[in-house]
């Protein structure tokens, strides 16, 4: 796996501002406040410019630390568009909220952005807003994790016309494919057409042709969070480069940083340690 970092893209030294990476990363609700935000944390360490969409709470905190802690541009939602068109990934779904019911229930919402913001219950507003954007923008490269991947459904995916990564854990992975065996991975990643990174103590990364077992990490990065960190990562990276290697390498780097992190504290870490801890990780992988 470490062979496989040096086939990430790198800056060119004659590079210049927004030649390295866009990022849209839209997530966030009333309930879930950090998980948007430690995804945005890891990948404006990577990428050059990073776009946030947010609700307007999270908005709100987002703007206050970013003198402090973030390098990004604030996006008001119903502005989105414009940033998603100019962006080379789109990372949806970390922090949204969702809920049991989907599909049948919203029959008749979420036409365009403007109904779509008006919807109070965010579960709802989560199936929509991922609905209308994956449709828009068929062609975007696309991370969809957390609330999306809850929200969503599979047949959605057979619409994109670029190969999407989808960031589960095991019980998002039966939700949203209802297939009950970790084996199939390979298979569903193939009948629909998308790099899967399914996270657990060991990570399975599968793309239609190829899979990859990525082993590692410990406890400490049980805690809410670390899952946040590694969409963010894998966006980051999927901007300049290809999906598989964008997947493995987010993997291999956020298991290895939490490693790192228990030579030094132990179990006693949290999210923001991890997303602190990633740039060193890469500077010595």
């Amino acid at each position: 796996m470490v062979s496989d970092l040096k086939k990430l893209y790198l800056p060119p030294k004659d590079s210049h501002k927004g030649q390295n990476g866009r990022l849209t990363i839209i997530g966030g609700s009333k309930l879930f406040h950090g998980a948007s935000l430690w995804a945005l944390k890891v990948a404006s360490r990577i990428v050059d410019m990073v776009f946030y969409s947010s609700i307007p709470e999270n908005n709100q905190i987002a703007q206050k630390l970013r003198s402090a802690i973030y390098d990004f541009i604030w996006v008001p939602r119903e502005k989105i568009d414009s940033y998603i068109k100019e962006s080379d990934c789109v990372l949806i779904g970390p922090g949204m909220v969702r809920k049991e019911v989907r599909g049948s229930r919203f029959e008749v919402r979420g036409q365009n952005l403007r109904e779509i913001n008006k919807i109070k219950d965010e579960g709802e507003q989560s199936y929509w807003l991922t609905k209308y954007l994956l449709n828009k923008y068929p062609t975007k490269k696309w991370v969809v994790d957390a609330g999306s991947l809850q929200m969503m459904e599979r047949e959605w995916l057979k619409e994109l016309k670029t190969q999407p990564i989808l960031t589960p854990h095991v019980k998002e992975f039966f939700k949203l494919f209802g297939v009950e065996r970790v084996k199939k991975v390979k298979r569903v990643a193939k009948e629909y057409h998308c790099t899967i990174l399914l996270k657990g103590q060991t990570d399975i990364v599968c793309s239609p042709d190829q899979c990859k077992i990525v082993e590692g990490g410990n406890a400490g990065m049980t805690k809410g969070g670390t899952g946040d960190v590694l969409a963010g990562l894998a966006a980051a990276f999927y901007c300049k480069n290809e999906a598989f290697l964008s997947a493995c390498a987010a993997s291999f780097i956020n298991k290895k940083a939490g490693e790192e992190l228990f030579e030094k504290v132990g179990y006693y870490f949290n999210a923001s340690d991890l997303a602190d801890q990633i740039p060193r990780t890469m500077k010595n992988s």
